[in-house]
C-alpha cells in the first residue's frame, strides 16, 4: 500500500484540475430545502452533480485526466472498466479530444448507462460482473489496442478531477461544519477530503456506505485495508473496493465513515425527489440516509451533501414491486 503522501494532490494540482476542465464541464448549482433544513433541524446545502455532463461528478475526472494527456498518448485512445457513470464520462471526455474510449462493463450494467455510454461513442465490451473479469478483460483490449488505462478511481488525476466539485462549495460556502459523499471506490471521497484540508479545513468530512457494501467503513476502521466482497446494495454505483491511492488519502483527512441500510438510502432517495423535485440515483441518496438514521450529531448544523449523479433507469426504480 503506497502511503507516501508526499505525492497526494495538492491544492495547486486541484486548482489545475478547475482551470482545465472548466469549458467542458458544468459548475454544478447548490440548492437548499426549506422542508428538508426542518426535517433535520439543520441547514443542508446540495450541491447537485447530479446536473453535470455526463449526469455525474465523474465528468470532473475523467475531463481532467484525458485532457491531462499528450496528443501522442491520446493516438491510441483510453480505455477503462466501469459499471456505468465513469463510463459515460470517459466516453464523453473521449469524445471531446476525437479519440476512442474503449470500455468494459459488466454484464448486468444498467441499461440506461450502456445506452449513454454508446451515445457518446464509447466502445462497449460486456464482462461477467465480478472485479476479476472486469481487470481481465481490459487488460486484453488495453494488449489489443495500447490504449491508456484511466482507471475510474485509482488516479491521481481523477481524484483530482473529482476534487473540483468541493472546491467550488468552499468558494461559496464558507466553513460548513460538515461535508458529506457516498463512498465507492473513495474517488470522490479522497478528493472532497484534500480539497476541504486545503480551502476549508475546519470542515469534517463524513462519507457514508451501504451497509451491505461496507469495505470502506471496515478498511477506515480496522486500519487496513479490507476488499469489497460479495456487495449487494441497489447504489449500483458504490460496488467496488477502495483503491491504492484513495485509501491512504481517506485514511489521513476522513473524519467518519458510515453505513446505511438499503431500506433507508430508498427512503432518502424518495425525500429528495419529492421535496426537491430533482432525480438522483441511490448512490447520491446514501449520505442522505446518513442524517434519517442519525448517524452522527448534524442538528444545528451547517452540511454539504454532494449529490454524486442521477443516473437511473426510470423502468427500475428501486421503489417499484417492493
Amino acid at each position: 500500500m503506497n502511503l507516501d503522501h508526499n505525492k497526494f494532490p495538492d491544492a495547486n494540482a486541484i486548482r489545475q484540475a478547475a482551470r482545465r476542465i472548466d469549458n467542458y464541464i458544468h459548475q454544478t448549482p447548490i440548492l437548499t430545502s426549506l422542508s428538508i433544513n426542518k426535517i433535520f433541524n439543520a441547514k443542508i446545502f446540495f450541491k447537485c452533480e447530479n446536473f453535470q455532463k455526463a449526469g455525474s461528478f465523474k465528468s470532473r475526472g475523467a475531463v481532467n485526466a484525458v485532457f491531462s494527456l499528450s496528443e501522442e498518448n491520446l493516438k491510441k485512445g483510453v480505455a477503462t472498466h466501469s459499471s456505468g457513470n465513469h463510463a459515460q464520462a470517459l466516453a464523453r471526455a473521449a469524445n471531446l479530444r476525437k479519440t476512442n474510449a474503449y470500455i468494459v462493463m459488466p454484464e448486468n450494467s444498467p441499461e440506461v448507462k450502456i445506452s449513454a455510454v454508446k451515445s457518446y461513442g464509447g466502445i462497449v465490451t460486456f464482462c461477467k460482473p465480478n472485479l476479476k473479469a472486469r481487470e481481465e478483460t481490459l487488460l486484453k483490449i488495453i494488449q489489443e489496442t495500447n490504449a491508456t488505462e484511466i482507471h475510474p478511481y485509482n488516479d491521481y488525476r481523477i481524484i483530482s478531477g473529482q476534487a473540483t466539485a468541493a472546491k467550488e462549495i468552499f468558494d461559496k460556502i464558507d466553513n460548513p461544519d460538515f461535508i458529506l459523499t457516498p463512498v465507492g471506490g473513495g474517488g470522490l471521497l479522497s478528493g472532497t477530503a484534500l480539497s476541504t484540508y486545503f480551502f476549508s479545513p475546519s470542515t469534517k468530512v463524513i462519507a457514508a456506505e451501504p451497509e451491505q457494501a461496507n469495505d470502506a467503513y471496515l478498511s477506515f476502521y480496522q486500519n487496513k485495508f479490507i476488499p469489497s466482497k460479495n456487495p449487494n446494495t441497489i447504489a449500483d454505483g458504490l460496488l467496488t473496493s477502495l483503491g491504492t491511492l484513495t485509501y491512504p488519502i481517506i485514511r489521513k483527512y476522513v473524519h467518519g465513515i458510515v453505513t446505511v441500510s438499503e431500506k433507508s438510502i430508498i427512503e432518502a432517495m424518495k425525500l429528495i425527489w419529492e421535496r426537491m423535485k430533482i432525480i438522483i440515483e441511490p448512490s447520491s441518496a446514501v449520505p442522505v440516509a446518513a442524517l434519517l438514521e442519525n448517524k452522527f450529531n448534524y442538528h444545528r448544523k451547517n452540511i454539504v451533501i454532494i449529490l454524486s449523479g442521477g443516473n437511473i433507469d426510470l423502468n427500475n426504480l428501486p421503489w417499484q414491486n417492493k
